[in-house]
């Protein structure tokens, strides 16, 4: 079964806009620049849409040098790739469960995001010597399943700051379907950009949540082994271009996809990736099924 790469996307800060790509460098953390900065509250935890919804409203851009933030009222701000901007020294910061090093950007970053946020926060990035792996209980549980496949994905995945994988897939089939259900109901279709997914595959024969039951799918010598459905929290119902929160379509795929560990879409990806690998979009895509 055949499909294609219809878009490609990162977050280079955890929860804010993303950025789409025509193409991408991917290795086994992922695409190149996602989920790499984070913000922390004066609580001690990260933060995401959940709880501050406005953060959508924070753009990001990539330059030859730079991460570029942007926001409604704000200057621009910039902060260097290269990590000159750092503080000194790396401390553990949590996301979940998981304890990560990281590295504090400057003062000024986390004053401009506190100022617009309203609330105290500091911005981090993963530090380079960070060794973060994927769950290693869903990664087993996919390798016992498939052990034909297993030997390209041996060793450890590690990635940043999301959430549990490297990899987010999401099928526009899917969403086509759950647009049709939203539309039967008089609601508003909502885009992809809901899910914050970073790849999109479309197939003519890839049916609506097909990807439920496909053990991995490969483009350009990239091979990404779906080994946990993405559970879904309620940022699906933030719109990502005026932060505000709506009923929908959180409502409607409750109705129809709580699956046993909660409300499933997309599926969460570990990766085996060649040396230089990129995705582009328009890349073909061949799909395996677990049956």
């Amino acid at each position: 079964m055949s499909a294609r790469i219809l878009s490609l996307h990162i977050y280079p800060l955890k929860s804010c806009a993303g950025i789409d790509l025509a193409e991408s460098p991917i290795d086994r953390a992922g695409l190149a620049h996602d989920r790499r900065w984070m913000l922390i509250g004066d609580d001690g935890q990260f933060m995401t849409q959940r709880q501050w919804p406005a953060m959508a409203l924070i753009r990001t851009a990539l330059t030859a040098d730079a991460l570029r933030l942007s926001a409604p009222g704000m200057p621009d701000l910039e902060v260097a790739l290269d990590g000159s901007g750092l503080e000194p020294g790396s401390e553990d910061v949590t996301v979940w469960k998981d304890t990560i090093a990281a590295r504090r950007e400057s003062a000024a970053a986390g004053r401009w995001f506190s100022e617009f946020l309203k609330t105290p926060c500091r911005l981090y990035k993963v530090d380079t010597a960070a060794r973060r792996p994927a769950k290693l209980d869903w990664v087993s549980r996919w390798t016992e399943a498939h052990p034909d496949l297993a030997d390209s994905f041996a060793g450890d995945h590690h990635f940043g700051f999301a959430d549990g994988f490297p990899l987010l897939v999401a099928n526009q089939a899917s969403l086509d379907e759950l647009n049709g259900r939203l539309r039967a109901k008089g609601e508003t279709p909502v885009p992809m950009d809901r899910f914050r997914p970073n790849i999109v595959v479309q197939g003519e024969e890839w049916e609506p949540f097909e990807e439920d039951h496909t053990a991995m799918i490969v483009a350009a010598g990239v091979k990404m082994a779906f080994v946990k459905p993405c559970t879904r929290c309620s940022i699906p119902d933030i719109d990502q271009r005026t932060a505000q929160r709506h009923d929908e379509p959180g409502r409607t795929l409750s109705g129809y996809r709580n699956l046993e560990i909660g409300v499933v879409f997309g599926q969460n990806a570990i990766l085996d990736a060649p040396a230089g690998a990129r995705l582009k979009v328009g890349d073909g895509v061949e799909i395996e099924l677990d049956f």
